[in-house]
């Protein structure tokens, strides 16, 4: 081990050396590449992204990140397919290689196969004289002038260069199909990210308790109520109508000032204008609120119907945070 090497002064100078690399992609977004994302978008199959090494490792990123927003696709890898899996080809599919040199023997070996098939074929290459590019319809033109590497060996700006390249496509395609935060909570239901596009309200005041007593009430009759249903507040109503809250807060309030509680009601001690929210609102945008307005509950009404009372803690026990 070399112990008079400059870590820091190493790091800093491959982020530097790939961050260049990067920089220079954007001379290769041309017509090809708009053509090419014009393509996939208007396909009714699927986009099969295959590779061989490193190159691999960066197609079932780009596959996971175009299946999360929108574009079905598939990987397949360069070795396997020539060993069977060419089968995952479909009519319409269209086929995404990638390749740093575009001259490997798989990929050299694979590629006749696909056009044989009469597939549409995008070549995404640091090479674009490589027999990749030469064969294909579209290419992705994802060159470097060196790795980050310092032998010039080890793939680091070159996969970097393609992973960019890999994003970049995928975000054209979803803002070409008008991806919206809706069809994203679809896709993704689990997790914190799902939780905050889709959760609401209504889906979690359905497991708690729905405290509520009338204006009329005693003061006993509101501890009670609070006491047994246990989330620190209760509702007050007029009928049907809601008037207010009571919170611990208020019980607390309502001691220091050394008031005959056996005499008092609801009403003498509610909030006439409790913080609520409609039965639809997401979690986090009711997290929100709380933050705002430094408090722990909201009321969730449907119009003016009382539904039930949404805790921080609630909101806590999903991971919205």
């Amino acid at each position: 081990m070399n112990k008079h090497i400059d870590i820091k002064k190493i790091a800093v100078r491959t982020i530097e050396e790939e961050a260049n690399a990067i920089r220079q992609l954007s001379g290769f977004i041309d017509e090809q590449f708009e053509q090419a994302v014009k393509c996939i978008a208007k396909s009714k199959g699927r986009l099969i992204i295959t590779g061989i090494g490193k190159s691999a490792n960066i197609a079932t990123k780009i596959v996971s990140t175009l299946n999360s927003t929108g574009t079905p696709s598939v990987f397949m890898h360069a070795a396997d397919a020539i060993h069977g899996d060419l089968g995952i080809i479909r009519k319409d599919d269209m086929v995404l290689c990638i390749s740093k040199s575009g001259e490997s023997p798989e990929i050299k070996v694979l590629i006749p196969l696909i056009k044989a098939f009469g597939n549409i074929l995008i070549a995404l290459t640091g090479n674009i004289d490589s027999f990749l590019a030469k064969q294909a319809d579209y290419i992705l033109n994802s060159t470097v002038e060196k790795e980050a590497c310092p032998n010039n060996l080890a793939p680091t700006s070159s996969t970097t260069a393609q992973l960019v390249v890999g994003d970049a496509l995928a975000v054209c395609l979803l803002e070409l199909r008008g991806f919206s935060t809706d069809d994203f909570a679809k896709l993704h239901p689990g997790g914190t990210l799902g939780k905050q596009l889709y959760l609401k309200a209504a889906d979690i005041i359905a497991q708690n308790e729905k405290p509520q007593v009338q204006i009329s009430d005693s003061i006993q009759t509101v501890i009670l109520e609070m006491t047994s249903k246990r989330l620190g507040a209760t509702a007050v109503l007029d009928g049907k109508n809601l008037v207010g809250i009571i919170t611990d807060g208020d019980l607390r309030r309502m001691l220091n000032k050394n008031l005959q509680i056996d005499q008092l009601t609801a009403k003498q001690i509610m909030n006439q204008s409790p913080k609520k929210v409609e039965f639809d609102t997401l979690l986090v945008d009711a997290l929100g609120i709380m933050r705002n307005k430094s408090i722990t509950q909201l009321l969730v009404c449907k119009g003016t119907n009382y539904l039930g009372v949404l805790h921080l803690h609630d909101i806590l026990k999903e991971g919205i945070l």
